[in-house]
C-alpha cells in the first residue's frame, strides 16, 4: 500500500515538472504531464485513495483541455466522476457527493457527444443515472431523456427505448402521471417503428392503468381503440384483459375492476406499473355485485342461452 502511494505521489511530481517553464522551456509539457497525473490516478485508485485518485483525474483532464486532446480529456472527466461513485460504497458520508459525480460525468457525456461518439456519451449519461437514482429521481429522469435523445438522433431505437423506459418508470414512481403518459407514448411509437408489437401491447396497459389513476377514462379508451390497429392486438390477452377493465371501471363494477388489475398479466408487470394496478379503484367506491337468487340464476340461465356474454371465457 505504502509502495502505490510512493509511486502515485512520485507521478505527481513529475507531472508538476513537465509543467514548469524556464528559461529554456517556454511551455509546459501538458502532454507528459497529463500522462503522469493519469499513472497518479491509478496508482492512488490502487491504493484505495479514491478523493486522491479523483484529483489526479481532474488535473490530468486540466492537462489534456490545455493540450487540446479534448477526447481524453472527457475520460479522465468520467474517471473522476466514477471515482466519486465508488468511494460512495466507502463511505456513506459521501452520499452527499453524488451530485459532484453527477456533474463531472454530465459534462463528460456533452463532450463526447460534441467529439462524435454519442454512443459513449449516452453509456455515461445511463451511468449517471443509476448513480443518481437513490437520492434524485427527478434528475435520474432527466439523464435517462437525455441519454435516449442522444440514442435516437443515431437512430439507436432500441437503446432509446430502454432508457425512455426508465424515465417513464420513474415518472410513474414519483405519481408525476400527466408526463408519465407522454413518455409511455413516445415509447410505444418507438415499439410500433422498430415492429416490436407485444411489447406495444405491454405498454398499452401501462398507459391506461397511468390514465385510469389520472381519472380520464376517456385517454384510457382512446389507447386501447388506437392499438386495435397493431397487428396481433385484437383478441389478444392483452386486448380482452383491457376490456374488461375499462368496462368494469366505467360501470364502477368493483369486482371486475380488482379481478382484472389482480391477474398475473397485471400483477407481474414491472413494480412500478404493478402498484399501479393493485391501488386502482373505480369512482365513488365501485359497486359489488349481489349474488344471485335461485329464481334469478335460472332466468339467467335462459337469458345466457339467448344471448351469449360477450366475455365470455375472458378474466372473470
Amino acid at each position: 500500500m505504502a509502495a502505490k502511494i510512493n509511486e502515485a505521489h512520485d507521478h505527481i511530481a513529475k507531472a508538476e515538472k513537465y509543467l514548469k517553464t524556464s528559461f529554456m522551456k517556454w511551455k509546459p509539457d501538458y502532454d507528459s504531464a497529463a500522462s503522469e497525473y493519469s499513472k497518479a490516478a491509478v496508482a492512488f485508485k490502487n491504493a484505495k485513495m479514491l478523493e486522491e485518485a479523483k484529483e489526479a483525474y481532474l488535473q490530468e483532464a486540466e492537462a489534456h483541455t490545455n493540450n487540446k486532446t479534448r477526447s481524453f480529456c472527457y475520460r479522465a472527466l468520467e474517471a473522476a466522476g466514477m471515482m466519486l461513485k465508488v468511494n460512495m460504497f466507502f463511505s456513506l458520508q459521501d452520499m452527499q457527493r453524488i451530485p459532484e459525480a453527477i456533474q463531472y460525468i454530465e459534462r463528460a457525456s456533452m463532450m463526447y457527444v460534441e467529439n462524435g461518439t454519442p454512443d459513449t456519451a449516452a453509456l455515461a449519461l445511463d451511468r449517471a443515472g443509476k448513480l443518481i437514482e437513490s437520492q434524485d429521481l427527478a434528475k435520474a429522469v432527466d439523464l435517462y431523456q437525455k441519454a435516449a435523445s442522444v440514442f435516437e438522433n443515431e437512430d439507436r431505437l432500441r437503446q432509446a427505448v430502454e432508457m425512455l423506459g426508465k424515465a417513464s418508470r420513474l415518472l410513474v414512481r414519483q405519481h408525476k402521471l400527466d408526463e408519465a403518459a407522454v413518455s409511455i407514448q413516445k415509447e410505444k411509437n418507438m415499439y410500433k417503428e422498430i415492429e416490436n408489437y407485444p411489447t406495444c401491447f405491454k405498454k398499452t396497459i401501462a398507459q391506461v392503468l397511468v390514465h385510469l389513476h389520472r381519472n380520464d377514462f376517456v385517454a384510457a379508451d382512446k389507447c386501447v381503440r388506437e392499438s386495435y390497429s397493431l397487428p396481433g392486438f385484437s383478441g389478444s390477452e392483452d386486448c380482452i384483459a383491457l376490456e374488461q377493465l375499462l368496462q368494469g371501471y366505467d360501470e364502477q363494477d368493483e369486482d371486475q375492476v380488482h379481478c382484472v388489475c389482480n391477474s398475473p398479466l397485471f400483477k407481474y408487470m414491472d413494480n412500478d406499473y404493478a402498484k399501479l394496478s393493485i391501488s386502482l379503484r373505480v369512482p365513488g367506491g365501485g359497486k359489488k355485485k349481489a349474488p344471485a337468487s335461485a329464481a334469478d340464476a335460472g332466468e339467467g340461465a335462459e337469458a345466457g342461452e339467448a344471448d351469449e356474454d360477450e366475455y365470455a371465457g375472458g378474466l372473470c
